[in-house]
């Protein structure tokens, strides 16, 4: 029981530690201006690619790595597969920097808000997944927020948009192609170092971002290694706790990013009010229901019915 107790305190102190990382990663990203986005993701591509690996090492899982290259030597159409996911995680990871930097945190915040949403929904008609009734009750909501914001502006931003769809896209391929693990984000990011080493030394020759801000050239790499610390968080988190509470958990990074766009100087409009407010709403209904939840599982109650 101790041991347990003990786990589960160890993953939760990672979980809060990974958003805590991941927040101050967006607070701190405009002062990496006037670097572009693209030569900062290409910089955290190249940096967070050992810290996965050493991640890897340290959980003893150093045969995901050479299962796939088996399987790409098998078939190596599979690489491509790896490539387009690559792709998929390189813009998340793109416009996670690139929307600080030009005044648009708020539109990513909210996507990773609506994320959960759209797998739990992507989850009961692409897998079956069988939803209990405040599931269906947080989806609605968020529906109905993002339907409203459709006739009062036309649309939804698309950095909201990647993000809430783009994410459920990567998974399904990942777990189509059996490559849902660390070994695979590994070789995601291992197929693009040599686009990021072209734009990192593109960035370099031009010389004109660090003429402008000389500190690039230690808080740069810096931002990298801080971002690789919040991967490795939050994968230990990951392993450490129950699914339902590490799901839990994991709404405090969007509510942390909301704060860090805020303290940047960003605002919400009037009339965006109202889907954050339904977006918010979903969140809570979610946070309420995952907590019986996991107090009835704890007490040895069965959990209420799903449909």
């Amino acid at each position: 029981m101790t041991r347990q107790l003990s786990q589960g305190s160890r993953g939760a102190l990672a979980s809060v530690g990974s958003s805590l990382a991941f927040a101050g990663v967006y607070f701190v990203t405009p002062l990496l201006a006037p670097a572009a986005a693209e030569s900062i993701w290409a910089l955290r591509n190249l940096i967070t690619l050992p810290v996965i690996l050493l991640a890897i090492i340290a959980v003893r899982q150093g045969h995901l790595i050479t299962e796939i290259a088996r399987r790409i030597r098998r078939r190596p159409l599979l690489l491509l597969g790896i490539l387009v996911c690559g792709l998929l995680i390189a813009a998340q990871l793109w416009v996670f920097t690139w929307a600080p930097l030009h005044g648009r945190g708020l539109q990513v915040a909210l996507g990773y808000f609506l994320l959960p949403l759209v797998l739990i929904v992507l989850g009961r008609f692409l897998y079956g997944d069988r939803l209990s009734w405040w599931q269906w009750l947080a989806a609605g909501i968020a529906a109905l927020g993002v339907a409203v914001e459709l006739v009062r502006v036309g649309g939804v931003s698309w950095e909201t948009l990647l993000v809430a769809l783009g994410y459920p896209l990567y998974f399904v391929l990942r777990r189509a192609m059996g490559t849902g693990h660390m070994g695979g984000m590994f070789w995601e990011f291992l197929v693009l170092v040599p686009l990021a080493v072209t734009l990192v030394m593109v960035e370099i020759v031009r010389g004109t971002a660090t003429a402008e801000n000389p500190s690039l050239w230690w808080s740069a790499p810096l931002f990298a290694v801080w971002s690789g610390v919040g991967i490795v968080l939050y994968v230990a988190a990951s392993r450490l706790l129950t699914m339902s509470i590490f799901g839990l958990l994991s709404y405090l990074e969007p509510a942390l990013l909301v704060v860090a766009s805020v303290l940047n100087g960003e605002r919400i409009t009037e009339g965006e009010w109202f889907i954050y407010g339904a977006i918010w709403t979903s969140v809570l209904v979610l946070i309420a229901g995952g907590t019986v939840l996991v107090l009835r599982s704890r007490r040895g109650r069965p959990p209420a019915p799903a449909t």
